[in-house]
């Protein structure tokens, strides 16, 4: 447990330079004074820790100093190349970083552990695209992949419905959702997302700007992706389910806060074990093949135009199995046997 504490130690002062004993106390999660004792035990083994005094202080490596990934365990080197995304990296123009990277990492890592990719590779692939989606990156993906990098303000020509719009945008980064790539920028004031295969032509500019180092980018597509769903759901129907129906429920809720959010307002089982629940949905018709799909575990309350379609269903469903066998009636079907009375 302290090796690896260690090993940390030093890569955190690598990769930030110089650090207090407060900022790696909360990075290690543990107290300043196993910093101080973490740091005397690496400099005792010959690592050159040093510790600047006074308000900018904190600790550092000797410059130049570096260490050999020779700390890992197996689990850590085999989950650098799951994390690798070469579909990704690819449609991003970057695959050969990608490639160049994985071949630094594994000469730096000790025999027993040269093995990783092809382990990893054995076990693991990640099939981004949705199903019945055009595996081709969009066209402008590459040059928004290198404005993002160096931070270049680009012109976007973009398709809105039935016209094409420009504007100047501070690309901040691109998020790939189902196999669908987004750009979220900053235009003005405030932030933008755009799908990338809706994007008809990008001019990039040599004028950089300044990245706003508080904005991050996963909490904005949550919030984003939140706020989308909730405002697609315009309408709300009252439902009463069973068990079975409730459990059928949350797989078929638009957005896990659907079924929650719905489920904590709503009062105990009756006295029948079911619950009656209010949800917001897209649209009566869209309630409708969802809901359709739980059968006799679902009981339409309101609105009454929804009650009525889901009666009229129940009714022409119960026609089909109440008449008689088509079979049986044209004299196809197996007679029954006669019973034969007391001998």
């Amino acid at each position: 447990m302290r090796a690896s504490r260690l090993i940390s130690l030093v890569l955190l002062l690598q990769s930030r330079e110089t650090m207090t004993a407060a900022e790696l106390a909360r990075e290690l999660e543990v107290s300043e004074r196993t910093v101080y004792r973490d740091v005397l035990a690496l400099s005792a083994a010959g690592v050159p820790v040093y510790a600047d005094r006074g308000r900018a202080g904190g600790y550092r490596l000797l410059g130049g100093y570096r260490t050999r990934l020779t700390g890992l365990t197996r689990d850590e080197a085999e989950v650098l190349f799951l994390a690798g995304l070469p579909g990704p990296a690819g449609d991003m123009g970057l695959a050969d970083a990608v490639a160049g990277a994985e071949l630094k990492v594994l000469a730096a890592l000790p025999p027993s552990l040269r093995d990783a990719p092809a382990r990893t590779g054995q076990r693991f692939h990640l099939d981004v695209p949705g199903w019945f989606r055009q595996s081709e990156p969009p066209a402008w993906l590459t040059e928004l992949a290198r404005a993002v990098w160096r931070d270049r303000v680009v012109e976007l020509r973009y398709r809105r419905g039935e016209r094409e719009v420009t504007r100047t945008v501070q690309p901040y980064g691109l998020v790939l959702k189902s196999g669908v790539w987004y750009l979220v920028g900053r235009v003005g004031d405030g932030y933008r997302t755009y799908r990338v295969d809706r994007v008809v032509g990008v001019e990039v500019g040599g004028a950089t700007f300044d990245r706003d180092e508080g904005f991050d980018l996963g909490a904005y597509w949550r919030e984003q992706a939140e706020a989308f769903l909730r405002d697609m759901l315009r309408a709300e129907v009252s439902v009463r389910l069973s068990p079975a129906g409730l459990r059928a429920l949350r797989h078929l809720a638009d957005a896990p806060f659907v079924y929650d959010e719905a489920v904590g307002a709503a009062e105990g089982p009756d006295g029948q074990g079911r619950m009656v629940l209010r949800l917001p949905v897209e649209s009566v018709a869209v309630a409708y093949a969802q809901l359709l799909s739980l059968g006799p575990e679902v009981e339409v309350l309101d609105p009454p135009e929804l009650r009525e379609r889901f009666a009229e269903a129940a009714r022409r469903a119960a026609a089909l199995y109440l008449e008689p066998d088509p079979a049986t009636s044209a004299g196809l079907g197996t007679a029954a046997p006669a019973v034969s009375g007391n001998r």
